[in-house]
């Protein structure tokens, strides 16, 4: 079964109007392969002028929301306001989120549940620490993260899961191809035994931690992995390039 193939650039807490304006008229003239899908995380306070810069051809993504529509809720956003300046995604679960911000799975799983009843895509980030892949606990933790965000989809078309290793995002480490290969697999196998072999099947599941050009061919060519989702490398004209890794 054919997934087409994602990429999603995740720009954090960077750039200005100007700047980031400029990058994405930069991306919007660029060749790019129109097999790929490309959705850009944007800063809440540029997803509308960014939605109004760029191509049709691509989206915008928040990086976080809250789990209810509106409210007392001091400096979050609903995804009903991310539909209102024009995004159809958003990232939900990104390792920042839960080891600097300390949100839980529980949480993590109520967000995951409203933005889809709202309407969003959903870039759901699951990954695990340095320690605890030294300590073989890898597919632990990943299993956990992803049970819960299962537990709160209904509709499987509109998710895609970002399997980023905590210890690679920021530190210039990147898993090898084969060990995103391998975890990617097992997940898929996950989804398989405790979803559904459909959803296994349907479900894209993309790798985050310090992709570059220089090693985004040889992760696409991997079977399981579907896509990345990309840090700073998104910020820099090399980004081109990694949108076309698939062949």
């Amino acid at each position: 079964m054919t997934r087409k193939f994602f990429v999603g650039g995740n720009w954090k807490m960077n750039g200005n109007r100007k700047a980031l304006t400029e990058l994405v008229c930069s991306i919007n003239k660029a060749k790019i392969n129109d097999q790929t899908e490309v959705v850009f995380g944007v800063p809440a306070p540029y997803l509308e002028c960014i939605r109004k810069a760029l191509d049709s051809k691509f989206e915008v993504a928040a990086q976080n929301c809250y789990k209810v529509e509106k409210g007392a809720f001091t400096g979050e956003i609903s995804p009903a306001m991310i539909k209102d300046c024009g995004g159809k995604w958003v990232i939900l679960g990104h390792s920042e989120r839960r080891h600097v911000f300390g949100e839980c799975d529980e949480l993590i799983g109520q967000k995951v549940a409203h933005a889809l009843e709202a309407g969003l895509g959903v870039i759901a980030c699951i990954g695990e620490k340095l320690d605890e892949r030294e300590g073989g606990c890898t597919e632990e933790v990943v299993f956990a993260q992803t049970k819960v965000i299962a537990e709160n989809v209904k509709n499987w078309e509109k998710v895609v899961l970002a399997y980023e290793p905590v210890w690679a995002i920021g530190t210039g480490k990147t898993a090898t191809p084969q060990q995103a290969q391998e975890i990617h697999e097992k997940i898929r196998k996950w989804l398989k035994d405790h979803v559904s072999e459909d959803v296994s099947k349907c479900c894209r599941i993309i790798y985050g931690g310090s992709v570059t050009a220089g090693t985004c061919a040889e992760l696409a060519c991997m079977g399981d992995v579907d896509g990345f989702l990309v840090g700073g490398a998104s910020l820099k004209p090399e980004f081109v390039d990694i949108i076309n890794a698939k062949q």
